[in-house]
């Protein structure tokens, strides 16, 4: 396959190009899967074709993002940290305040739409940081169906007020407490769930990974982010921001915001988590030090252990330590659009004291990182405008924050 670069390609009808029939964004992505499943899958893409390009679900989706997400979320000016920094201006995309405190719902009330004009009954999900099950609980709740979230049972420890919330809501968390009792266990549970009772429920994955199509609906579904911000941005400032930045795990948040931006001449950063360091096993930095490979039924840059098997990970966000990454991240990555760095573990715990001191705002530590990686710009290279997607609160690691860095306040 020959390769393309961001110079030689018309970002203009990028969105409807990619990806092509089979799911592939370039030689990333498609649709590995048991046989078993893959009447599933295709139920699954026909029907989100279909209902995609109607009117009628169009119009009660953006009717649900008005009148129960809170949508459009605002674009905000952080003044005081930008003084504190010099003359570079950051602004932040509040995902924070969109209803249960981040991006998540944005693609899991489109899910729930899904699920219930396919006719099915119960929606299964994966969770790392608590916000796509709070969410998807969020959705069960509205559209009157089941809801089975498995979570790691180190993360239900992490996130204690997000697996209440999912309970509250009526979802029946499910401990996992295989291999590393993270995100990656609580995918291979959750997909063994869905296996085995894929007739009357639908997997709801929580971002921009897993099998065609998933990886390009919960990008379509998200793209109400990056349109909302573009348009925002215009109309307070006049001008488009000189960088978009976004924390990047599996890259939901990341591809909601960068898909308003990508036919512009905008830098574009996505920030992987680089943990307490540069080894095998101290951070989820797939895209930094990853190669190509295949898990969960797609193809994308993968951390690998010495077997070839996805090597174990860590991030002091929970929602970021995946050893794999979004297949479009990979293309975007290697045709040279998306510039993808990273920063460490104190960085982010650093801009997250940062935030709530200056600007009163308690980020989650996911977005945490994009907005360390911001501050780091604005140090190193002043870019003038810099948007960060800020794509959850803060409430979910309060107590988590203050248990082990509380010598900081």
């Amino acid at each position: 396959m020959e390769k393309k670069n961001a110079r030689e390609m018309d970002f203009t009808n990028y969105l409807k190009e990619y990806p092509d029939q089979t799911g592939y964004f370039g030689e990333f992505g498609g649709a590995y899967l048991p046989p078993e499943l893959i009447p599933a899958f295709k139920e699954v893409n026909e029907a989100y074709q279909t209902i995609c390009h109607s009117a009628r679900f169009i119009s009660e989706l953006r009717r649900i993002r008005k009148e129960f997400q809170g949508r459009p979320t605002p674009v905000y000016h952080c003044e005081r940290l930008s003084k504190s920094l010099g003359t570079t201006q950051i602004y932040l995309k509040r995902e924070d305040l969109n209803h249960t405190g981040a991006h998540k719902l944005n693609h899991c009330m489109g899910e729930g739409l899904l699920a219930k004009y396919m006719g099915k009954k119960k929606l299964i999900a994966e969770t790392g940081a608590g916000q796509h099950g709070v969410a998807l609980a969020t959705a069960a709740a509205f559209f009157g169906l089941e809801c089975e979230i498995h979570m790691g049972e180190v993360d239900i420890a992490k996130q204690a007020p997000n697996v209440a919330r999912m309970k509250l809501l009526g979802a029946k968390v499910v401990p996992v407490s295989h291999g590393l009792k993270t995100l990656k266990e609580a995918v291979d549970s959750a997909f063994q769930a869905y296996l085995a009772d894929h007739e009357n429920s639908i997997y709801c994955i929580g971002s921009v990974v897993g099998p065609h199509p998933f990886p390009a609906m919960v990008r379509d579904f998200q793209m109400v982010v990056g349109k909302e911000a573009r348009e925002q941005f215009l109309e307070m400032t006049g001008y488009l921001p000189d960088a978009v930045v976004a924390a990047v795990g599996g890259g939901s948040n990341a591809m909601g915001i960068f898909s308003g931006f990508l036919a512009d001449p905008v830098k574009i950063y996505g920030v992987e988590p680089m943990g307490t360091g540069h080894e095998l096993g101290q951070h989820a930095a797939s895209m930094t030090y990853g190669s190509k490979g295949i898990m969960h039924g797609f193809e994308s840059m993968m951390l690998k252990d010495d077997m070839g098997e996805p090597a174990p990970v860590y991030s002091v966000a929970s929602g970021l330590d995946y050893p794999s990454v979004g297949p479009e991240h990979a293309f975007l990555n290697q045709i040279g659009r998306v510039k993808y760095d990273y920063v460490m573990d104190d960085e982010a715990i650093d801009a997250f004291f940062a935030l709530s001191r200056l600007e009163g705002i308690i980020p989650a530590i996911e977005s945490s990182h994009a907005l360390a990686y911001a501050i780091k710009l604005a140090k190193t290279e002043n870019p003038g405008f810099v948007l960060v997607n800020l794509s959850g609160r803060g409430d979910k690691d309060m107590d988590f924050v203050l248990e082990n860095y509380g010598d900081r306040l």
